[in-house]
């Protein structure tokens, strides 16, 4: 009887594990695809990219960027500078005014001083 049970389950196993099964989708229809090419290329086949063009490509990179930089430092001093020349121009421009209202308080001084003399 042990035998047969012992039979019986090793048949039940063996069916059970050698059975057909359905092989899952792999690539279903409503997944997304790469939009683009996903082959991989050796260094020596069409399309392969070389190391000095890399090279070129990372210095130009780089090169770019620190052209960036410079450009931002060179706008940000030249509106430093501008600020300065119109902080001084307004300087300026309020000196003016003021020796221009001590002039005109002068000059109405000077008139009503002989006005005052000649009415005494």
């Amino acid at each position: 009887m042990k035998n047969f049970l012992f039979g019986v389950l090793a048949l039940s196993l063996f069916l059970a594990a050698c059975s057909k099964k359905e092989p899952a989708d792999l690539y279903p229809l409503d997944s997304a695809k790469a939009s683009y090419d996903t082959i991989a290329k050796d260094s020596f086949s069409n399309g392969a990219t070389s190391v000095d063009i890399v090279r070129q490509i990372r210095m130009s990179s780089q090169k770019y960027q620190d052209s960036i930089k410079l450009a931002l430092k060179t706008q940000a001093e030249e509106k430093r500078i501008q600020a300065e020349l119109e902080k001084e121009n307004k300087k300026k421009s309020d000196e003016e005014k003021k020796k221009a209202d001590e002039e005109k308080k002068k000059q109405k001084a000077a008139e009503t001083s002989p006005n005052t003399e000649t009415t005494n």
